[in-house]
């Protein structure tokens, strides 16, 4: 599949698409599937840029993780699969959220997805998504802000400017693809809800 150029999140064109209600099943319609953006949880402040690799959760972190994961449990969301960066705190955020979730869905800790582009991450939904409904990346930012800001070409207008402002750690952008995974294009998706812990 082509992979295509995702410019930087305050660059995105945000733009209006075709309503559909914000609960519609993550896999409605022919090929139609989900995707939950997940920023790991607040970790403990930057030290030496060589063992960023190796930072874990604050205490604040380790909470809102907890909050993360039942917030998707209670919203309903059953990820059949969960890429994961291989990052201490991405690791820690979901060994800490997964526990709420009621049916856990196995785990993959993916290099490519430590300080990835956008484009890194398409790739890696690409290959590994196939197939499935609803898929959960648990992630850094910038990659995962700009890689949500412009996937959602469409969605709530308030909820579109509030991607627009960040992507809060512990946060969750849904994104619906209603073309599937081979549809992983600028403004193909629906942005469906964005949560993220109270501050």
């Amino acid at each position: 599949m082509a992979v295509y150029p995702y410019p930087a999140a305050k660059e995105t064109a945000m733009t209006p698409g075709p309503a559909s209600h914000p609960d519609s099943p993550a896999t409605g319609g022919e090929g139609g599937c989900r995707l939950l953006l997940v920023r790991h949880a607040k970790a403990v402040p930057k030290g030496d840029p060589a063992e960023d690799a190796e930072r874990p959760l604050s205490e604040r972190g380790r909470a809102d993780a907890h909050r993360t994961g039942r917030w998707l449990a209670q919203s309903g969301h059953a990820p059949a699969l969960a890429l994961c960066s291989p990052a201490r705190r991405t690791r820690q955020t979901w060994q800490l959220l997964v526990p709420e979730l009621a049916g856990p869905p196995s785990a993959v800790h993916d290099g490519r997805l430590y300080a990835a582009t956008p484009q890194a991450l398409v790739r890696v939904l690409a290959e590994r998504a196939a197939g499935l409904g609803c898929v959960a990346l648990v992630g850094h930012n910038p990659g995962i802000h700009e890689l949500a800001s412009a996937l959602c070409g469409s969605g709530p207008r308030k909820l579109r400017e509030r991607l627009a402002e960040g992507f809060p750690t512990s946060g969750v952008v849904v994104v619906d693809l209603p073309d599937g995974w081979d549809a992983l294009t600028p403004g193909a998706g629906r942005l469906t809800d964005f949560w993220s812990p109270p501050r």
